[in-house]
């Protein structure tokens, strides 16, 4: 199709035999679907998120169901998913739509965006998605897709840039297939317009992309400033029963993998006997140094030094149930675990 034709025109031409048709999220896109997917999605590539949105819809297939499970089981589903805050606004989200909205969704993107964790773009795909009303989205392809396309300078995460990569999604969204539009735009930018290596050749909007005319792709969209990430050490101590059971403690609500169950934290491992007496009155029977390995955040980079433990017997005393557990490794809870303590756990099993 010519550069002649509006740039919607060509992108739902494309979609038409081109597009992604057959995600699970795509073949009921009733709007808890598809909220629970674009969740998932953000930060997420789609083939990393299709097993874990099939294990929550089989466990969750309502959002009534979504909010009466307890926390830690939304959070056992996510582990491995990362960015555990998206896991805790979801059950906000689920419990906020059950109490204030009666258990439906709103329909605007204005009332959407009151529920955690849901922006604007994630709004405006639900309400153009599963809603089938016009709506505009500005997700992590879209943005690539609209800075190239526009040879729009800088990087989007400033307020001007966002502002006017905003206005363009707006002027190119059409006034009919929203739900077409806003899917076709997605995979537009995760299966030829990429961060790497974009397949120019096959773009239906290559006619009059600026980025491609000045063969400077790879400039758009403007990288983010760079900061060396600094680094932190952590020693995690993986404390074993007589009877083999692993002590655990969940983590404050916020900050990193905020509820999520952790080994204990110390600042050095010499600190380990002195912990286990504070504890429980007991001294290690043995103590043993793994190989030290990292971890890295978008902000920070962790180093991490896992001690495993040993006691000569089980604790007893009153623990502090909501906060405190011994892992049964035999017969795991269903609780959501740190991607790296999930890993040490099945290594000491």
């Amino acid at each position: 199709m010519p550069a002649t034709s509006s740039f919607a025109e060509r992108v739902l031409a494309w979609f038409e035999h081109s597009g992604r048709k057959d995600l699970p999220w795509q073949q009921d896109t009733e709007p808890y679907r598809v909220w629970v997917s674009e969740i998932m999605l953000q930060q997420t590539q789609v083939q990393t998120v299709i097993p874990y949105f099939h294990r929550f819809m089989e466990t969750f297939p309502t959002v009534e169901e979504l909010a009466a499970a307890p926390v830690d089981r939304v959070l056992h589903l996510w582990t491995g998913l990362g960015y555990y805050a998206r896991a805790r606004n979801l059950h906000r989200a689920a419990t906020m739509v059950c109490e204030e909205f009666d258990g439906i969704f709103p329909g605007s993107v204005e009332e959407l965006e009151q529920l955690p964790g849901v922006g604007r773009s994630t709004a405006g795909a639900i309400v153009s998605i599963a809603l089938g009303k016009r709506a505009v989205i500005l997700d992590g392809n879209v943005k690539r897709v609209l800075s190239r396309h526009r040879a729009v300078p800088g990087w989007p995460g400033t307020t001007s840039v966002h502002k006017q990569l905003w206005q363009i999604a707006e002027d190119c969204t059409p006034g009919e297939r929203f739900a077409d539009y806003s899917q076709a735009m997605m995979d537009l930018g995760a299966t030829l317009c990429t961060r790497s290596a974009p397949a120019c050749e096959s773009c239906p909007v290559n006619g009059d992309c600026v980025a491609r005319e000045r063969g400077a792709q790879q400039d758009f969209p403007g990288k983010k400033p760079r900061k060396s990430l600094p680094v932190k050490s952590t020693t995690f101590l993986m404390v074993r029963a007589a009877n083999g059971d692993i002590w655990l403690e969940r983590r404050p609500a916020s900050g990193i993998w905020g509820g999520l169950w952790c080994f204990p934290e110390l600042s050095a491992a010499e600190q380990v006997t002195a912990w286990c007496i504070d504890r429980w009155g007991l001294e290690p029977n043995s103590i043993e140094s793994w190989d030290a390995f990292r971890h890295t955040f978008s902000h920070y980079h962790l180093d991490i030094q896992p001690m495993q433990v040993e006691l000569d017997s089980t604790p007893t005393g009153i623990m502090e149930a909501s906060d405190q557990l011994w892992y049964n490794s035999r017969r795991p809870p269903q609780i959501g675990l740190a991607a790296p303590v999930a890993d040490l756990l099945s290594r000491l099993a």
